[in-house]
């Protein structure tokens, strides 16, 4: 889709494989930096987690109630 105006579900779902494409290419290697920001506490990393886990959350919330 190319239209500038994306549903609420499309952006959720972009932002989901985002977060997770991050987590991905900012893995910590073997000296546990972050092989893109050289840092041991990747804010990168920190900030996808905690969407991913936001996201899991409430959607638990919606399944129960």
């Amino acid at each position: 889709m190319t239209a500038p105006f994306r549903s609420l579900a499309q952006i959720r779902n972009r932002l989901i494989l985002t977060a997770r494409w991050i987590l991905r290419d900012h893995r910590p290697a073997s000296d546990g930096r972050c092989p893109v920001c050289r840092v041991p506490d990747c804010a990168a990393v920190a900030a996808a987690r905690d969407y991913l886990d936001a996201v899991a959350l409430a959607d638990d919330d919606t399944r129960s109630g």
